[in-house]
């Protein structure tokens, strides 16, 4: 429990002093945002900072802060102290970095920025990346609330035909999300939703203290315990617990965001502070999983969506643990939608599509719904599907993450300011990625850990360099390239 508070104290109070750190690297001015000079009705729209930070927050919370922590808790009460960290001084960095200089570039999304500042070949790489991770995102934010729905709120099981139903209505739902104006139906339906987060995430914190004190002893963990699948912590914690600490994901939601904030002054509350918000979800799932595996509740190799009912009920009995899977139905909802919205923003900024006419939007969208959709059919109906979907997922979130970050380093060398706050994190990333990648057993090399380590380790050193350089080297081109 000791460890827990720690945590949680690192989380807030780490982020309070150096969001403040970031921001004056950043020096907002009163230079109109995307969503005033560029006001279209659609897409850059002005909302509200309350509104904006609720949008934000629900846009990047999918089920990765919950179900990456429930899995990333069995190595260890380590998991209370690499989430704060990480997220304070990688993940929340990552997302203010990119929504900020977003904004400052006409509201681009990722994949322009990428172009701009590292370069137009690797733009083209950055594009198919960031492709596949938005499809597989949308794909896991319809398959894991579709099967809570269908396990936990209407009792049906998620082997029952019913759940293609629920699948077909998710779906419905995203489409009209990813055509219609941002501000008439996610800007109206999401404060319901984060109604719902709320309460789920309040509710299992305080049943951890009231129910779960006793329980939360760590008494058969060390620091560091041994997974039970015999994964290590270096790599593989940071790959599972890839939402709660650093998400690439996060880059293609905060670029929305950005089109919709009124003054600069508000992007480090948007954009640093939704992270905090997210580490803590993580903290209190990964607390919450600590208390039912520790004492017996669950087996170790309990699926991820079935703890989130575990924990709901536990700690806040049937009526409040419905509410709390609500909560986490909500959250992959709510970023499932948004990643196919930002996916088809990005195929109309590579392929100049104009977005104003509605027609266009919906045809776009039909397009991209078609892959959604085979990928779903596979994941369910292969017995390991969803396991692997995951990792493809986590693995691709982690990879895109550390273009972005090279984008803000870059940023940052040429506006003369300390660049080492993203560099550091993408050099750490950029590491975990390779690390993974050549060990890993079913998706990578399979090579050994004394192969992978120092192959990632040159690979990370490789990645410095380069970003550095261009930096240096490519100042004056940056400065006048135009991305309106």
């Amino acid at each position: 429990m000791l460890l827990f508070i720690i945590g949680i104290i690192i989380l807030f109070v780490g982020g309070f002093f150096y969001s403040k750190y970031v921001e004056k690297q950043l020096q907002p001015d009163d230079r109109p945002t995307p969503a005033v000079s560029k006001a279209d009705g659609v897409d850059y729209v002005v909302m509200s900072e309350k509104k904006n930070w609720l949008i934000n927050l629900l846009n990047i919370a999918g089920t990765g802060p919950i179900l990456g922590p429930i899995q990333g808790i069995l190595f260890g009460p380590i998991a209370f102290l690499a989430i704060p960290l990480g997220c304070v001084f990688a993940g929340a960095v990552h997302d203010y970095m990119t929504g900020f200089i977003s904004m400052r570039n006409g509201g681009s999304q990722v994949p322009k920025l990428v172009g701009k500042y590292i370069g137009d070949g690797v733009r083209k790489f950055y594009n198919i990346v960031i492709a596949i991770l938005l499809l597989l995102t949308g794909v896991v934010f319809v398959y894991t609330p579709g099967d809570l729905i269908a396990n936990d709120v209407l009792k049906v099981g998620v082997d029952s035909n019913v759940i293609w139903i629920i699948y077909a209505v998710i779906f419905a739902y995203y489409i009209l999300s990813t055509v219609l104006p941002i501000d008439k139906l996610i800007g109206r339906i999401y404060p319901l939703f984060g109604a719902f987060l709320i309460i789920s995430a309040i509710g299992v914190f305080i049943g951890i203290f009231v129910k779960g004190s006793g329980d939360l002893s760590f008494a058969n963990y060390g620091l560091l315990a041994e997974h039970p699948l015999g994964q290590r912590f270096i790599p593989s914690f940071f790959i599972t617990v890839a939402c709660g600490i650093l998400s690439g994901f996060h880059g293609s939601q905060v670029t929305l965001v950005s089109r919709t904030v009124k003054s600069e002054a508000e992007a480090k509350t948007t954009f640093y502070s939704t992270m905090i918000a997210e580490g803590f979800i993580a903290m209190v799932w990964a607390a919450g999983a600590m208390v039912i595996f520790s004492t017996g509740r669950a087996p170790l190799d309990t699926a991820g969506t079935l703890m989130v009912g575990e924990i709901s009920k536990y700690f806040m009995g049937d009526i409040g643990g419905l509410l709390a899977v609500l909560g986490v139905i909500a959250l992959p909802i709510t970023s499932g939608d948004t990643a196919f919205r930002s996916l088809r923003l990005i195929i109309s900024e590579e392929l100049n599509i104009d977005q104003r006419s509605g027609a266009k939007r919906a045809g776009l969208a039909a397009v991209l719904f078609i892959p959604a959709i085979a990928i779903l059919f596979f994941a369910k109906s292969n017995p390991n599907g969803f396991n692997m979907l995951w990792r493809y997922f986590g693995f691709t979130n982690q990879f895109v993450a550390i273009f972005a970050l090279a984008v803000a380093t870059i940023y940052l060398i040429n506006t003369n300011k300390n660049y080492l706050i993203t560099l550091i994190p993408g050099i750490f990333y950029t590491f975990i990625v390779f690390a993974f990648i050549i060990s890993e057993k079913k998706l990578g090399l399979r090579l050994p850990f004394t192969i992978a380590y120092p192959a990632a380790g040159v690979l990370a050193i490789a990645y410095a360099i380069f970003v550095v350089k261009t930096g240096k080297k490519n100042k004056t081109r940056i400065e006048t390239t135009n991305l309106e």
